[in-house]
């Protein structure tokens, strides 16, 4: 008896696929409709969880290399990358005009460096290995879509690295060094000095530049909200009074909380707020748009 992991998620009505790749003619193969798997989402349950066995070990595989790479190349991405927005010269110092001064990092453990490179270079290995994990992922998962389907997770895997990515840069350039000069400008008395821990500071940088990128994918998540239609234009406008202070409260969050970097990191939160709300509305008429020829209404 044949397995298919898709009829574990929903039962709907489809052609037979192996009909629907049928020869019409010599040479010539039937295209798949939008409604249509294809024959190799038809696999006994053995078979899918060799599949899955093999994707688990081709991207961790994948990871693990990057691991390999980023530990040769651990200097390069100490000194030049991680230790940037400690240093006075950063261009972030630079394009807003403060005169920084070059952090004083110390380890406080017998062990500290060693462990400190270690998360490093298991860290960017994630990272840099992380694509391999979503290929693999999705060769996985790809059979039991349909055409329409797969268009839509590649958009939507788009639409979300893209959002990430400049996430993930608007907190290394912007609130990482913002709040590194901060600390470290701020003294409570001229006999204490500012000597910060090594491990302190690299889970710092980390913490704000990929919980930057967290947020950024508030686009992504408002889309999915209105498709599964949770989410929509009318409920999103309502709420922008409570969107904008909260804004102003993930700002103090991810930042020192001090005036100036909190406007900056809250300013650009909620401008993604109030383009979600355009993009709900242009998923909304899709989605309307949709049901209406999925019922003959078109």
């Amino acid at each position: 008896m044949k397995f298919s992991w898709r009829r574990l998620l929903k039962k709907r009505r489809r052609d037979d696929p192996v009909t629907a790749l049928q020869k019409d003619e010599p040479g010539e193969v039937a295209e798949l409709g939008e409604d249509q798997l294809p024959p190799e989402s038809e696999m006994s349950f053995l078979e899918h969880l060799e599949d899955l066995r093999w994707t688990i070990i081709k991207g961790i595989a994948g990871v693990v290399v990057m691991v390999i790479v980023a530990s040769i190349f651990n200097d390069w991405i100490i000194d030049t990358i991680l230790m940037g927005p400690a240093k006075s010269n950063f261009i972030t110092y630079q394009v807003l005009g403060i005169e920084a001064q070059d952090l004083n990092l110390l380890n406080r453990t017998i062990t500290g460096q060693f462990f400190a490179l270690i998360g490093i270079v298991v860290a960017v290995g994630l990272v840099a290995g992380s694509p391999f994990l979503i290929y693999y992922a999705w060769r996985f998962i790809e059979p039991g879509l349909y055409p329409l389907e797969r268009k839509g997770m590649r958009f939507i895997a788009a639409f979300a690295t893209f959002f990430f990515v400049i996430g993930v840069l608007f907190g290394y350039f912007v609130i990482a060094p913002l709040a590194l000069h901060f600390f470290n400008s701020f003294v409570i008395s001229e006999t204490i000095t500012n000597d910060f821990d090594i491990m302190r500071y690299f889970s710092g940088i980390t913490w704000w530049s990929f919980g930057a990128g967290l947020l950024f994918e508030l686009p992504v998540v408002i889309y999915i909200l209105t498709k599964l239609g949770i989410a929509t234009p009318e409920r999103l406008r309502k709420t922008r009074k409570y969107a904008f202070v909260g804004t102003f409260v993930l700002g103090a969050i991810i930042t020192p909380a001090d005036p100036v970097s909190m406007i900056i990191a809250a300013v650009p939160l909620y401008a993604l707020y109030e383009g979600s709300i355009y993009i709900s509305a242009w998923t909304e008429r899709r989605r309307v748009q949709e049901l209406k020829e999925a019922w003959g209404e078109a």
